[in-house]
């Protein structure tokens, strides 16, 4: 992977369960082992990594508050200005920070554990389903907190998300999958959004349109006008504004 860039992986035929499970792995002390046993290469020793890591479920046993709890886990970034403006101010933290932990909805929950997950000092950063509970809006803020602080920030970071409209405004590079779930798969090379976007959207029979009134991806009712426009002219996932 490029320096710089957010890859989305479109029809990546594994359980992404199992894909977070083995990137966490990474931070194990039999790591280096394992490659051991793939490789058979003695003389490959790869450095531990730091990893930081927000679950797809979040279950909160903290007591105390979210600020209480926010100075507990990352005191330092808490405090820094440029981490403020750039993560708490956007994912509205502030007025969270004297709820306690337990009482909060889902969705706050959510923005608290982006906080704790990005505040980690660490060399990847692994981030599994940041859209739960959040709303249309809040999962576009997410979105460019999340890219704008991992491209910032110069780090290493893999994103499941299953939501289009999200995956849409992380990634600016896309790698599509091909072949039969179980059997065969082939990882085509990265590309720009548009076209990644053109190609997936091509195997499904699927099209997309830029909404005119707030520029978010919609799709098009099957054999609609639009739908066999935009099939005719190859552009399955069109960005232009009409």
């Amino acid at each position: 992977m490029k320096e710089m860039h957010l890859m989305k992986l479109l029809k990546f035929l594994i359980l992404k369960e199992f894909l977070i499970k083995e990137f966490k792995f990474f931070q194990e002390e039999n790591y280096n082992y394992l490659l051991l046993l793939l490789l058979h290469d003695e003389s490959i020793q790869l450095p531990k990594l730091n990893v930081s890591y927000k679950p797809q479920k979040i279950s909160p046993k903290f007591e105390g508050t979210v600020q209480e709890l926010l100075e507990q886990k990352i005191k330092t970034m808490f405090s820094h200005p440029q981490f403020n403006t750039d993560v708490i101010k956007p994912l509205n933290i502030q007025p969270l920070l004297s709820h306690k932990l337990k009482t909060l909805s889902g969705g706050e929950l959510q923005r608290v554990a982006l906080v704790l997950c990005l505040g980690k000092p660490a060399d990847v950063y692994l981030i599994d389903e940041p859209s739960a509970y959040l709303d249309s809006e809040q999962r576009i803020v997410a979105s460019k907190v999340i890219k704008r602080f991992i491209l910032h920030s110069k780090k290493t970071a893999f994103i499941v998300e299953h939501d289009f409209i999200m995956a849409t405004y992380l990634a600016d590079k896309v790698v599509v999958y091909e072949g039969k779930p179980a059997e065969e798969c082939i990882a085509n090379p990265p590309v720009n959004m548009v076209d990644g976007m053109n190609t997936f959207l091509k195997s499904l029979n699927i099209t997309f349109r830029r909404d005119p009134d707030n520029y978010r991806p919609r799709i098009n009712k099957e054999n609609s006008q639009k739908d066999q426009e935009q099939k005719r002219e190859g552009k399955y996932f069109h960005t232009e504004l009409d």
